[in-house]
Parts: structure tokens; C-alpha cells; sequence
């Protein structure tokens, strides 16, 4: 027999908030939060960025992927409390200034279809780029291991990385 938990009101849950400060896309930013927010959750709620996706919230499909202090993180398992003097860069703040040039590369060589999963895609490949100008094959797939695509079959995608690198670019 399973005993029925009752909640007694002097143990209720109360959200603790916090005030952070931290930088988004290249804009010092300060907001109160609760400690547990997610990442996510402050980027398309309190930012209004809405082009870090939610999908599977328990970091397996990458659509959450952003840049923080210029490493990939899902969004999803980032939490509020761990923000404090950070940096933040969401696809948003890719192209601030026009395509940037992975946007580039993805629509011109098919590498999105229905999108959702385009933007931590991207980020992805930021990622990678960032920290290997000349990935070859294998560096690809691994990077792109954390995004889940469920309309492409990864060809496009692979396809727009290749183009990318300076050594394979017309």
C-alpha cells in the first residue's frame, strides 16, 4: 500500500531569486531570476530570444545549444544560479550585423529544412570552427553528435562545414 504524502504548509516551496548580471550577445544585462531557472528559459522569457529552441529539455537533441563563455551548453541544463559573470552568445547575436557566414553557408547549401533544430546547429559549428578552423570529417560528425535533425539527413549540413573551411571554399 502506498501512503499518500500530504503537503504540510510550513514546508511549502518557495522560490529563491537572485540577481545576476551577465552579458548576452555582447550587452551587459542584470535580472532577477530564480536560482533554478533554466538558461533557456531566461534567454526567450526574460530576453525575448527566442530563436534558442526548447525541444527535449534533458539535453540530448542540442536545439537549446548556445555559447556560454565561449564553450557549447545546452540551455536546458544550465541554471540560473551558474550565470553570474557570464557570457552568452545565442544565434541571435550571430547575425547582429547580417548573415554571418555559417548562416551563409546553410542556406546555400541546403543545410536546414524545417529549422528548429538550425539555430543550435549553428552554434554548434561556431563552436567547433572557433576552436578547430580545419575540422576534417570525423571532427565534423562529432561535433554535430549533441544535435539532433530529424528532416535533413545531415548531408546539407555537413555540406555547409565543408564549405566553410578555407581550404575547400571556391
Amino acid at each position: 500500500m502506498v501512503e499518500k504524502q500530504i503537503m504540510n504548509p510550513e514546508h511549502s516551496y518557495e522560490p529563491q531569486f537572485i540577481s545576476i548580471s551577465l552579458i548576452v550577445n555582447g550587452k551587459e544585462q542584470h535580472i532577477q531570476a530564480e536560482a533554478t531557472k533554466r538558461l533557456v528559459d531566461i534567454l526567450r522569457e526574460d530576453f525575448a530570444l527566442t530563436g534558442t529552441k526548447i525541444s527535449c529539455e534533458i539535453g540530448r537533441c542540442g536545439a537549446c545549444s548556445v555559447l556560454m563563455e565561449g564553450k557549447l551548453v545546452n540551455a536546458c541544463l544550465v541554471r540560473a544560479y551558474q550565470l553570474e559573470g557570464k557570457e552568452i552568445q545565442t544565434i541571435e547575436g550571430l547575425g547582429q550585423h547580417g548573415l554571418h557566414p555559417i548562416q551563409e553557408a546553410f542556406l546555400k547549401e541546403g543545410g536546414f529544412q524545417c529549422g528548429y533544430c538550425t539555430p543550435g546547429m549553428i552554434m554548434a559549428v561556431k563552436a567547433l570552427l572557433d576552436e578547430n578552423p580545419f575540422p576534417n570529417d570525423e571532427q565534423i560528425l562529432e561535433s554535430l553528435s549533441g544535435n539532433l535533425c530529424r528532416c535533413t539527413g545531415y548531408s546539407g549540413i555537413i555540406r555547409s562545414i565543408q564549405k566553410l573551411i578555407p581550404s575547400n571554399r571556391e
